[in-house]
């Protein structure tokens, strides 16, 4: 496929702009050096050439989508066109606020009800994804222990199981990171821990159910032996999806949350966003977090407080993604948000049953949202990795699931079906499963050449990691 600048000609275009109705005005220094690179096109060159790209991409639309922990579920229509009406997608941030209450509005309730579902006190919807909430909750930390003066705690406390994001967000917000193991069932080591916290403590990252698909047993230990050791818990809300509507961060004993609206809240995210990971805590952080916040009964304002770190995004965040997610969470309802989580829990739990007789299980017992299989028996003996599952499932039009993560599961494979797919979807997708480990047990060989149909076959992926093309030279 030509990218668009290779399809460009001189001359052509298309009027889809109206003829400017104000004076032009170019304002002296700000003029561009040299005239700006478009491609010329005709609409109807246009319309198919964004045709032929979304021909190429795979989404929830196209078919099973199963990555684990990213709750690639199927996002209602109606929280687009709720986003779409005029009154929340027409406004600017720099009005008069006494013009805007009805966003302002939204903002209040999104936060009274997310509040609800997660224990917490307060929240900012400024982090503009999971990441940016995270070092956000790490700000909301470190501002608590300096406020108290106390220097000394300098350590975040980050299992091993943890996402990736865990680590550098402590990292960026000038923490040291100490690493703890999991135990033989896949949770936390609790004498591990406990060897671990002490004066220097400032918190622990903990997200539960884990990146296995488990809920600790222990999550009230945990939380009970940070807090003793005076730290505070961060909740990464990454797999809440497993338990929202059943059991609250708040109520595990964790003091701060991100949550992920482009995920849990059924908002659409992937190819770049937008997302939004709004900062959730307890009532004795709620100072530092980041400002403006939402004040007022009858007229609603935003007030800054002057405890607060600051300003993480301009102005308010991705605010239509906050009214998308307010739009989910009041057409389920309190009724339809448990019965979402219960669902995620047995169809993930449908499809580990199903498979269990010929994948290994990385830890067999009842899962949360998501499992894990571990394909290191089957590369040992047939020579086919997860990859090559991962990739075979291309020919099928099933995405692959989360390919060799958690790092505690050798040759992963971890899968997320969501609540949004049906028994039908289910069935086939364990089909294809195993018609896919038959198929390493007759013709391996055929496995590493997976895949057969798609557009881009297997292409080198040590010199596409290190050697990108990211960067259209022109002429």
């Amino acid at each position: 496929m030509k990218l668009i600048f290779e399809k460009s000609a001189e001359g052509r275009g298309c009027s889809i702009l109206p003829p400017c109705d104000v004076p032009e005005v170019r304002p002296e220094g700000f003029e561009r050096e040299k005239e700006l690179h478009l491609p010329e096109m005709s609409e109807n060159d246009l319309s198919r050439h964004y045709t032929e790209l979304a021909n190429r991409a795979h989404g929830v639309n196209n078919g099973f989508y199963p990555l684990g922990s990213c709750t690639m579920k199927y996002n209602p229509k109606l929280n687009e066109e709720m986003a779409a009406l005029p009154g929340f997608a027409n406004i600017h941030p720099l009005q008069p606020q006494h013009t805007v209450q009805g966003c302002l509005e939204v903002l209040k309730l999104a936060e009274t009800l997310l509040c609800e579902i997660t224990g917490m006190d307060g929240m900012s919807f400024q982090p503009a994804a999971g990441a940016h909430g995270e070092f956000t909750g790490m700000l909301l930390i470190k501002a608590y222990h300096d406020s108290r003066n106390d220097k000394k705690r300098t350590k975040i406390i980050v299992p091993d199981s943890a996402h990736g994001t865990n680590p550098a967000s402590a990292a960026m917000a000038g923490f040291e990171i100490v690493n703890v193991p999991s135990g033989p069932d896949g949770c936390v080591d609790l004498e591990k821990l406990r060897a671990a916290v002490g004066e220097d403590t400032a918190g622990l990252m903990l997200t539960n159910p884990n990146t296995v698909g488990l809920f600790d047993k222990n999550i009230l230990e945990i939380t009970k032996i940070v807090h003793e050791a005076g730290g505070l818990n961060y909740y990464d809300g990454a797999n809440l999806n497993a338990v929202m509507g059943i059991v609250r961060p708040g109520d595990m004993g964790f003091d701060v949350i991100h949550l992920n609206l482009h995920k849990t809240f059924s908002t659409p995210h992937g190819g770049g966003g937008p997302g939004s990971g709004p900062c959730g805590c307890k009532e004795f952080l709620v100072p530092f977090l980041p400002g403006p916040r939402i004040a007022g009964e009858e007229e609603l304002r935003m007030e800054y407080s002057q405890e607060s770190v600051g300003s993480v995004k301009e102005f308010y965040g991705n605010f239509l993604v906050v009214v998308k997610a307010l739009s989910y969470i009041l057409c389920l309802g309190k009724e339809g948000i448990p019965e979402a989580s219960s669902n995620a829990v047995l169809n993930a739990n449908y499809m580990m049953h199903e498979l269990e007789d010929l994948y290994d299980c990385a830890y067999p017992r009842p899962c949360m949202h998501e499992f894990v299989l571990s394909l290191e028996k089957l590369k040992h003996e047939k020579g086919v990795s997860a990859m090559d599952v991962a990739k075979a499932l291309l020919d099928y039009g099933i995405h692959p699931p989360t390919m060799y993560f958690p790092l505690i599961v050798h040759e992963a494979l971890m899968i997320e079906p969501t609540e949004t797919e049906s028994k039908e979807t289910l069935d086939e997708a364990v089909r294809i499963f195993r018609e896919i480990y038959e198929r390493a047990q007759t013709e391996p060989e055929e496995l590493h050449r997976a895949p057969r149909t798609t557009v881009i076959g297997r292409p080198d992926e040590v010199q596409a990691a290190r050697k990108p093309v990211i960067r259209y030279v022109f002429e």
